[in-house]
């Protein structure tokens, strides 16, 4: 089929619900047709395509080679078109039912996540935030691609198709084993230095925030280990003379719920900020205006909660590149 001037454009909204449940009875249930209905639809389909399209199955119907080859671009027209009328239809949050994917590094989602979804359960009830792992290797490919409607994490500047917001200031700690030979005198770069340093890497870099910095000073430091997920920092530590350097507000977290020590970095830093970032399209989109302006409300009452660390980031942050 070439020509698509007498095709009904409809019969894709049944065949994608036909794709998702892989099942006749259970897509005219999601469309809130009868089941007649969406097989008539089908058969009207089969005939324009030439193609059986799903072949009956013992659990429901599978998808033939063409069905499988038509279901991405199909789904996401009917994803495209969507968000294009959501965004010029009135918002409600209290109502509405919209799925938004948001793409946060770890570090955000640690902090932005939990009182965001505390919201959401209030304000909220029938939005739907799905999560994915960003970071500066692949964060713009997920916005180029669709497959986030927004970014949160340590990111450079973007192109003049996309805005960019900064929210958290950073601040960082130095996290120890409770008895760690460091805790035992003066914090200096010397004795900072000394030890191993675990470094946490979603993309598997060894390059971290403190590096640069104490290069530029003469000093550097030796990778006891590399891990990509937060969740093993403190066994880790727990169980080795490994220390770490992480963002103050994670590093009081952990200090708290594991028992960790905490002491400040020996050498001033030049912090970097959280930024957020989505493409222009979405600016005048209603339900994305409004959990941008969640999210950035969520950040300033992250700050609000350490009002002294915050000012002290603020003022190292003044001229930085994040």
């Amino acid at each position: 089929m070439k020509d698509l001037s007498g095709f009904d454009l409809n019969l894709l909204r049944v065949f994608d619900a036909v794709a998702r449940e892989r099942h006749v009875t259970r897509a005219a249930a999601r469309l809130n047709l009868s089941q007649p209905a969406v097989s008539n639809a089908l058969n009207r389909l089969r005939a324009a395509l030439g193609d059986e399209l799903f072949l009956r199955a013992p659990q429901g119907v599978v998808p033939t080679s063409l069905s499988l080859s038509l279901m991405t671009p199909v789904e996401e027209m009917l994803d495209r078109l969507q968000e294009t009328l959501a965004a010029t239809a009135p918002f409600d949050p209290a109502t509405s039912d919209r799925v938004f994917t948001i793409a946060l590094s770890e570090y955000a989602e640690a902090v932005l996540a939990p009182p965001l979804f505390a919201r959401l359960a209030r304000e909220a009830p029938g939005i739907l935030v799905a999560i994915r792992h960003a970071d500066r290797t692949n964060a713009h490919t997920l916005l180029e691609e669709g497959e986030a409607q927004l970014a949160v994490a340590m990111l450079g500047e973007p192109t003049a198709l996309y805005t960019r917001l900064r929210l958290l200031p950073e601040a960082f700690m130095v996290l120890a084993r409770p008895g760690h030979p460091l805790l035992d005198g003066p914090m200096t770069l010397e004795r900072y230095t000394a030890f191993p340093h675990l470094l946490h890497s979603p993309n598997g870099s060894r390059d971290g925030a403190m590096d640069r910095v104490l290069q530029e000073a003469g000093h550097a430091r030796r990778l006891g280990a590399v891990v990509a997920h937060l969740s093993a920092v403190p066994e880790i530590l727990l169980g080795t003379d490994m220390v770490m350097t992480l963002s103050s507000r994670l590093a009081r977290q952990m200090a708290a719920v594991h028992g960790l020590a905490l002491r400040p970095v020996p050498i001033e830093t030049q912090h970097m900020r959280l930024s957020m970032i989505f493409h222009r399209r979405f600016e005048a989109d209603q339900g994305h205006a409004w959990l941008r302006r969640l999210l950035l409300a969520l950040a300033r009452e992250v700050v609000a909660d350490c009002p002294a660390e915050g000012r002290r980031s603020e003022r190292a942050a003044e001229g930085s590149l994040a």
